[in-house]
C-alpha cells in the first residue's frame, strides 16, 4: 500500500497510509528550531496491522464505545461485534482502522496533502448501509493538520469518525505526558459506567478532576479517587464541548503545550465532542518506532466525536446518516510554541 508524505514551507512533515488511513508521522519544530516526531506509532504497516492500539488510526464505522454490540435503526436491531469486553470498540476488529483506503495526492494554493477514500459495504462489521466514505488530510502552511471526513449512504445507518492519533509534544520516544498543560473548552462529560459506556447523564466538571476550564498539568489529578477517574484508569471520557448555539464552524476545544520543548497544539473541531485518552492502557509490550517502548500515559489522544454510545441514547446529538444527507465533519490540530 502507498504511503505519502507531505512538507510544508516551514519544514513540517506529515507521512501517512493507505493502510487504515494511518498518520505515521508528524514533525513539528521545538522553540528552538528543532524538529521531532510528535506521534507514537511504528516503523513498518505490518506492526500497525499486528497492533491493537489503534496508533494514528482513522477509526470507523463508529469511533469510540457501543453497547452491548448492538444498535437498533428503523425498527432493524443491529448485531456488531463485541470486542472490547461486552461493548463494540472503534469499528470492530476489522474496522476502518484494517482497511486498504485509496489514497490521491492532493495540493493547493497554500496545503498539501491526500484523499482516501473507500467503499464500506452493506453489513460490514454489522453496519447497514454501502457507505462511500473520504477522509482528507491537509498540511497547511500555517502550520495545520486539518482533517475534513464525508460520507454518503444508500440506507439509514449510523456513522462517528475520528483519528487517533497519540501525540507527544515532546517527542514520541520522551516518557509520558503528565507535565503537558492542557486547557479544555469543556464544562461538561458524559460520566461512564463500569464498562466505560455514557450513563446518559451530561455532569459538570465543577470541582472535579475533569475541570480543564484553566490549564492545569494532564497529571495533576490523573491519580485521583474520583470514581469516574478510577473507571477510566485515569481520562478515558468524552468532553461536551461549550459551542456558540448554531455554530457549524471549527471552534476550538482544548489547547495542550508542552513547558518542556515549548510546543503547542490548538484543536479545532466541528464535532460537539472529544474523547481525552491518556494512553492508560499501553504497558509497553508492543516495540514502536525505533524500538521505543510506549509505556503507560506516554501519549495523550484529543479524538473529535458524537458522543459514545449515540446510537442507543436518544438525549445525546444524532449519529444517524439517511440517504440523500451528507456527513461533514472538520477537525485542526494547529500548531506553535510558546
Amino acid at each position: 500500500m502507498k504511503e505519502f508524505a507531505f512538507e510544508n514551507r516551514n519544514g513540517l512533515v506529515l507521512r501517512v497510509s493507505e493502510y487504515g488511513a494511518t498518520a505515521m508521522e508528524l514533525r513539528v519544530p521545538d522553540r528552538e528550531g528543532n524538529f521531532s516526531d510528535i506521534l507514537l506509532g511504528f516503523d513498518s504497516i505490518e506492526d500497525y496491522r499486528n497492533s491493537g492500539s489503534f496508533f494514528g488510526a482513522l477509526a470507523g464505522r463508529y469511533a469510540n464505545r457501543i453497547a452491548n454490540g448492538r444498535f437498533e435503526l428503523g425498527g432493524n436491531v443491529f448485531e456488531l461485534e463485541r470486542n472490547n469486553g461486552p461493548n463494540h470498540l472503534h469499528g470492530g476488529s476489522n474496522g476502518f482502522h484494517r482497511r486498504a483506503w485509496s489514497g490521491e495526492a492532493i495540493a493547493g494554493s497554500a496545503f498539501k496533502g491526500v484523499r482516501f477514500s473507500r467503499r464500506s459495504l452493506d453489513g460490514e462489521e454489522g453496519y447497514p448501509g454501502n457507505l462511500d466514505v473520504s477522509v482528507t488530510y491537509k498540511l497547511t502552511d500555517d502550520n495545520e493538520w486539518v482533517i475534513e471526513y464525508e460520507a454518503r449512504t444508500d440506507r439509514p445507518t449510523v456513522i462517528n469518525l475520528t483519528q487517533h492519533a497519540y501525540f507527544n509534544l515532546s517527542g514520541h520516544a520522551s516518557g509520558n505526558v503528565l507535565d503537558h498543560q492542557a486547557r479544555l473548552n469543556a464544562s461538561r462529560i458524559t460520566p461512564v459506567d463500569e464498562h466505560l459506556i455514557p450513563t446518559g447523564e451530561l455532569e459538570s466538571v465543577e470541582n472535579t478532576p475533569f475541570d480543564f476550564r484553566e490549564a492545569k498539568p494532564i497529571g495533576q489529578d490523573i491519580e485521583s479517587e474520583n470514581i469516574q477517574i478510577q473507571r477510566g484508569s485515569g481520562y478515558d471520557h468524552n468532553f461536551v464541548i461549550d459551542r456558540p448555539s448554531g455554530s457549524n464552524s471549527p471552534e476550538e476545544a482544548a489547547t495542550v503545550w508542552d513547558p518542556q520543548s515549548g510546543r503547542r497544539m490548538r484543536m479545532l473541531t466541528t464535532e460537539p465532542g472529544f474523547q481525552l485518552y491518556t494512553g492508560n492502557f499501553l504497558d509497553g509490550s508492543e516495540s514502536g518506532k525505533q524500538g521505543t517502548r510506549y509505556s503507560s500515559r506516554a501519549g495523550f489522544c484529543l479524538e473529535t466525536q458524537h458522543y459514545p454510545n449515540s446510537p442507543n441514547c436518544e438525549r445525546f446529538p444524532s449519529c444517524r446518516l439517511d440517504p440523500g444527507e451528507v456527513y461533514k465533519s472538520k477537525t485542526v490540530y494547529r500548531f506553535d510554541c510558546v
